[in-house]
């Protein structure tokens, strides 16, 4: 295949992820927005009528600004986890880049990402923030994310197809992610000696960044952007080389 169809084959893969997901569902492409929605109602309910003494203002943004980039992650990397399995057959009969499969699979969920996100700004907006220059650094820190995401993609999807129990693994990974990153706490809870922990976590990092800029209104700090730009561009340059060393033994596996 010549390098000036990949372009075509990855939108084609992006486009055939996103038309299966909802494929016969009644509600379609909302259902983008009915998970972080409900989640979002549920913590809320927990940390302001159950445990009323919460301190946290409009708690149900503070949520919101976590669900979103967390919900990313966690689907994303769970769907790309398996794509090279799902995808055999194109793998044994055309000669590509395989690392196309687990990045569309990713970029396909940016696709759901976007809608949450414009979710996400609703809210904020309707809660009664204003927009502010700071929003300039939204599309980077997502970006970061999503930068993030296809590394461990790529080396996950690659592991999966030797050793099969790798999806489980995953979703045993993103079952501890949603207590160790800061969803439904402050940062400002967090022991000091933990924090350089959480700030290395990219998702964390996403999610403090995320509140910084739109429910404080000021620039993430240099040291965080900082963090966030290494790990993940670590990660996607580690899932890379791991990708390619074991992509020999795909058609052969899969």
């Amino acid at each position: 295949m010549h390098y000036r169809n990949y372009g075509f084959l990855l939108s084609n893969l992006i486009l055939k992820d996103f038309k299966i997901r909802y494929r016969n569902m009644s509600l379609g492409i909302l259902w983008s927005l009915v998970n972080p929605l409900v989640m979002m109602g549920v913590l809320t309910f927990v940390f302001t009528r159950l445990f009323a003494n919460n301190q946290i203002p409009h708690f149900a943004v503070f949520v919101l600004c976590a669900l979103v980039p967390f919900n990313f992650f966690t689907v994303s990397w769970a769907t790309a986890t398996t794509s090279l399995l799902e995808n055999q057959a194109l793998i044994k009969r055309v000669r590509f880049p395989r690392e196309i499969i687990p990045v569309s699979s990713v970029l396909a969920n940016c696709l759901h990402f976007l809608i949450q996100i414009a979710l996400l700004l609703t809210f904020v907006l309707g809660f009664g923030y204003a927009v502010n220059p700071n929003w300039l650094w939204l599309p980077v820190v997502w970006g970061l994310e999503v930068v993030f995401v296809c590394g461990l993609a790529m080396a996950t999807s690659a592991l999966d197809v030797y050793l099969r129990d790798m999806r489980y693994v995953v979703e045993s990974a993103n079952v501890l992610m949603f207590w160790l990153v800061p969803i439904f706490y402050s940062f400002e809870i967090i022991p000091p000696q933990y924090r350089l922990v959480y700030q290395l976590n990219p998702v964390s990092a996403v999610v403090l960044a995320c509140r910084n800029i739109l429910l404080e209104a000021k620039a993430p700090p240099s040291s965080l952007l900082i963090k966030l730009f290494l790990v993940s561009f670590l990660s996607l340059g580690l899932g890379t080389l791991i990708f390619r060393g074991l992509r020999r033994g795909f058609a052969d596996l899969v």
